[in-house]
């Protein structure tokens, strides 16, 4: 295989975002390469990106080990070379935390936290190889803009992405590697028919609807990771309702804390 075609490298690959940015970058050419522990999702998503560069990797990324084992052998398929490190792989949970196991509560900080810093470690001394023009991207939200009643573990992994990358930018800015976050609001995925919360029967598209927000297309987050691979940014704010609330927070933070007092709140990815 070309060891002249950039390569992306994502995880949580299997559907969703994931599955959108793996066929985005696919259409113009690249080396793909997708991860995620389900396995007929990974093959779906194979099927879906055209052209025969392209490789599927079964990754949990709670474990740090397994994260140097995936990337050393996506690096050996698309000829020696990651040039971007997609970190995208995330659960939704949600509820009062009173009533949230600590299961629960450790699986979310694992997969969305944890797996994030194991991603950009491990993905480092790849990344060095092809800078400049490098990058780690990791998926935020708009719950790491503002939190919202029932939203404490997830915002707060959210949040937590956000800090990443203002970090690994000034770190990693010497090493030639772009960081970014992106922020999505509700993206059409398959999250939106779950319920976030296991006492609860209300799906959260339901409930997005009933608050009348907008569900932004999977393509636009496509388009943002695009432009976050390419651009000198650290956040991207991704759908019409991220924007405002990243509006509001700065110059109305009053208000914000008035409304999220006030409403039962779901801020979602």
């Amino acid at each position: 295989m070309s060891d002249q075609k950039r390569h992306i490298f994502i995880t949580g690959g299997a559907s969703g975002i994931g599955r959108a940015v793996a066929r985005h970058f696919g259409e113009r050419g690249w080396f793909v390469t997708v991860t995620d522990i389900d396995a007929r999702g990974l093959e779906d998503t194979l099927g879906l990106i055209p052209g025969g560069f392209k490789f599927s990797y079964e990754l949990d990324v709670r474990d740090r080990d397994a994260w140097d084992r995936a990337l050393e052998a996506a690096s050996t398929a698309a000829g020696g070379r990651i040039d971007v490190v997609f970190n995208n792989a995330g659960i939704g949970t949600g509820g009062p935390l009173a009533e949230l196991d600590v299961e629960e509560i450790d699986r979310c900080l694992d997969i969305n936290l944890r797996g994030v810093l194991y991603g950009a470690q491990a993905a480092h001394p790849h990344l060095v190889k092809t800078a400049p023009g490098s990058a780690l991207v990791n998926t935020a939200s708009a719950a790491g803009i503002a939190g919202g009643s029932g939203m404490s573990v997830y915002s707060a992994t959210k949040f937590a992405v956000r800090g990443v990358a203002e970090c690994l930018d000034a770190e990693w800015a010497e090493d030639g590697i772009t960081v970014a976050s992106i922020c999505p609001s509700f993206i059409e995925t398959p999250l939106l028919d779950g319920t976030g919360h296991r006492g609860s029967n209300e799906l959260i598209r339901d409930r997005v609807k009933e608050a009348g927000l907008e569900i932004t297309p999977v393509e636009e987050v496509a388009e943002a990771v695009w432009d976050a691979v390419h651009g000198d940014k650290v956040h991207y704010l991704v759908g019409k309702t991220a924007k405002k609330l990243n509006f509001a927070k700065r110059w109305m933070p009053g208000r914000v804390r008035a409304q999220q007092r006030g409403a039962a709140g779901l801020l979602g990815r």
